[in-house]
């Protein structure tokens, strides 16, 4: 009976599940754009959606730049950033204005309070929902993912970016039909320069609470999911009804307390990548005896310039096969680490636990199988050497190059047969 590709364990490979999700979200979110070009100009449509999507780029690779130590599968990413940008802003859009209406109607208000007291008090209990959402589904269906803090915050970052996208593209459309180009500019400071990071913020009270609850069981985990719910949704009121009531100055305040909470989540993201440092160094070294692991591999997999430096090693010397061998290697390396802690905490069982160890040690040997071969010492007369790579050169952290580790140890071992040493696997704490 044949075996699955061991590469199964990494999750890169879209489900029809996810392709038939991301269908769903891409028809939510040219609805969501039809409204937008519908209610105003069609010159000013493409203005704003020209605008909404030009910081884009740039604030995603700001958020992907903090998932480099164990990076997240492209497709489970592009979901929850499409989920954002048309599912979660198409059902807030018709909720939010219908509530706005409501409002009006049943309090008898004029339009400008109707329109403070929803955004304060209705558009975040609604957003944040329809934003916390897929974080829910993650925990359901891909709680393996959630190995952490930094998960919950990438992903919550990913469908917060993909909302205010969609939500910037009808702000700004609505400041051209206001106020014109003059209003607009103010609209495109306040919006894509000074808080581009507002919506993926409030949601990471949701994802970092997810994320704890990936890792424990018990009936508690609902009390913790409720409290980062309710942190989202009050910091995203906050900002909202300081804005609405206050002006500059509440909109101040509010930007001051954005900015405490940024530097406190990218403190928990450091904090979190330390503790993935630690779990390599404790569990990656029972494995020497596989041949698949090193003193030089560990110190390789505790440093992301290592990582780095490993990357353009196997790129300069092995082309586009090394690169992908070394950067296969070292995810595999670092979920097996992740698999232990699991494993621990009692997460996973011991099938799957032994399941999964198996295939990434296999992935991690036919991924050494692929590492380019060491280079030619330099010539005695002198010589190109490839960058990333010299003859004694030592990378940071102190162990000396090839990354590959030591001669003769690229061999593929039997996974199956082998286990950890005790305190290393599943058992009761």
């Amino acid at each position: 009976m044949a075996s699955r590709d061991p590469r199964w364990v990494l999750r890169d490979r879209p489900s029809l599940a996810l392709i038939i999700g991301l269908v769903l979200t891409g028809l939510c979110g040219l609805v969501s754009l039809s409204f937008d070009v519908l209610n105003g100009d069609p010159v000013y449509f493409f203005i704003a959606l020209l605008l909404a999507l030009a910081p884009v780029p740039v604030l995603l690779a700001a958020v992907l730049a903090l998932d480099r130590i164990e990076p997240e599968p492209r497709g489970n990413l592009i979901f929850a950033f499409a989920w954002g940008a048309g599912v979660a802003v198409l059902v807030a859009g018709v909720v939010n204005s219908l509530g706005l209406v409501y409002i009006e109607n049943a309090a008898g208000l004029g339009y400008d309070y109707a329109r403070n007291i929803a955004a304060t008090f209705g558009a975040p209990v609604v957003e944040e929902t329809m934003k916390g959402l897929v974080l829910l589904g993650l925990l359901k269906f891909r709680r393996a993912e959630l190995d952490g803090p930094t998960d919950g915050i990438i992903y919550a970052s990913m469908v917060g970016l993909g909302f205010a996208m969609s939500e910037n593209v009808s702000y700004y459309v609505a400041a051209l039909d206001d106020m014109g180009a003059q209003g607009l500019a103010v609209t495109v400071v306040l919006r894509g320069i000074l808080s581009p990071f507002a919506h993926p913020l409030f949601t990471s009270m949701i994802g970092v609470a997810v994320a704890y609850a990936a890792q424990r069981r018990g009936p508690g985990r609902i009390f913790v999911i409720a409290a980062g719910w309710i942190g989202a949704m009050l910091l995203h009121g906050i900002w909202n009804g300081f804005a609405s009531y206050v002006g500059i100055a509440g909109l101040a305040i509010a930007y001051l307390l954005l900015m405490i909470v940024l530097f406190v989540l990218i403190w928990i993201i450091f904090r979190d990548r330390k503790r993935i440092i630690g779990l390599i160094q404790t569990y990656l070294p029972a494995y020497w005896a596989t041949g698949l692991v090193s003193s030089y591999d560990i110190a390789m997999l505790s440093s992301l310039p290592g990582r780095r430096h490993a990357r353009q090693w196997a790129r300069n010397n092995g082309g586009r096969t090394g690169l992908r061998a070394m950067s296969d290697y070292q995810l595999a390396a670092t979920e097996l680490g992740l698999l232990h802690e699991r494993a621990r905490g009692h997460v996973i069982d011991e099938r799957t636990f032994n399941e999964e160890q198996r295939a990434l040690l296999e992935c991690m040997a036919a991924s050494r199988a692929q590492f380019p071969p060491q280079p030619p010492p330099q010539p005695p007369g002198g010589g190109n050497v490839p960058p990333g790579y010299g003859p004694g050169a030592r990378p940071p952290g102190g162990s000396p190059y090839p990354w590959g580790g030591a001669p003769g140890t690229s061999g593929r071992p039997d996974a199956a047969q082998w286990r950890p040493p005790p305190g290393h696997g599943v058992h009761p704490d």
